[in-house]
């Protein structure tokens, strides 16, 4: 699998790493052995960064995501932290920053983390330079090797860019979700900035395998935060109205590569997108692993099927969701 350097960690990575999220909670029910076999099968494809938080399943992630790196040497893993609390910036101090990092060694079963990031805080928290400080101290004292942040708007992103030792940049960008190329990207490769493009194929939409008659688990995202009910809800279905996905996935297939699948098709676009330096679909089983991974072996996108989702996003997605992050 093609490598890249992932901003300021100075570490590679495959362009295809693993998120995490569905193996810790909000996904309906993924048991032991099938997070497992999931996390297993990426890494012998190939994968080598892998990224959980500490509130995925209270911590359930984490401790999966730590039983494979005791089997595995050369694997990158970034988690995340700042959402065990209530979203007010004081909450994002020495103390519980200190707190949130001991738990995750130890669910982790390591000493340091390669990275951790700010999990989608508070705005203010971006212009705060006590928290950058202390996370620069936490990286003096041992405990985390890099830290970046995990944004949900692309002004967060741009600010926290801007910080001399923000190593990367995690970022809703998919074939739905385009506003980050227009400024975001390009400030990241100029300053060094890795970025990590998250909900990769829209909670599933870009899978091209779901249509209005499907139907979500109760515990699911995709039921109980449609609507922002639970958190912003830009992490699902990236904030794009379903039906309205669904019509963009349609006019999408005509212009897949001979013998790709759909979310093959979505995972290539966001490779190719310069200045990403790997994108974290999620999976449930190891064929879906499989489908992922097989998204880096497909050749770079034509100019044409570049034009043709930048001309759907502008008909369709731009005019709902365009200003909104």
């Amino acid at each position: 699998m093609e490598t890249r350097k992932l901003g300021r960690t100075g570490r590679d990575v495959g362009v295809v790493g693993l998120g995490a999220w569905q193996l810790g909670a909000d996904w309906g029910s993924v048991d032991e052995s099938d997070a497992l076999a999931v996390l297993r099968s990426a890494i012998e494809g190939g994968v080598t960064f892998i990224d959980t938080a500490d509130v995925y399943g209270d911590g359930r992630s984490e401790r999966l995501v730590g039983q494979v790196l005791k089997e595995h040497d050369g694997l990158t893993v970034a988690s995340k932290m700042g959402r065990r609390v209530e979203q007010l910036p004081e909450n994002y101090n020495p103390a519980n920053f200190r707190a949130w990092n001991d738990r995750s060694r130890q669910n982790l079963g390591v000493d340091r983390i390669d990275l951790v990031q700010l999990h989608c805080p508070p705005t203010a928290v971006y212009s705060t330079d006590a928290v950058f400080d202390d996370l620069d101290a936490m990286v003096d004292e041992g405990r985390i090797a890099s830290y970046g942040v995990s944004v949900e708007t692309c002004a967060e992103a741009l600010t926290a860019i801007a910080r001399p030792n923000v190593a990367s940049v995690q970022i809703i960008l998919n074939a739905l979700r385009l506003k980050p190329l227009d400024e975001v990207l390009p400030a990241a490769q100029e300053a060094g900035v890795g970025i990590i493009a998250r909900v990769p194929l829209a909670s599933g939409l870009l899978s091209g395998k779901y249509d209005e008659n499907t139907v979500f688990s109760a515990d699911d995202h995709r039921t109980y935060n449609r609507h922002g009910e639970a958190f912003d809800v830009g992490e699902t279905f990236s904030g794009v109205d379903f039906s309205t996905g669904l019509e963009a996935v349609r006019r999408l297939m005509p212009w897949l590569p001979a013998g790709a699948t759909m979310a093959q098709f979505a995972l290539r676009w966001i490779i190719d997108q310069p200045g990403v330096s790997v994108v974290i679909p999620g999976a449930r089983n190891p064929e879906q692993v499989a489908g992922n991974v097989g998204a880096a072996a497909l050749a770079p996108l034509t100019a044409d099927q570049q034009t043709a989702v930048r001309e759907i996003y502008d008909d369709l997605i731009r005019p709902q969701i365009h200003n909104r992050w």
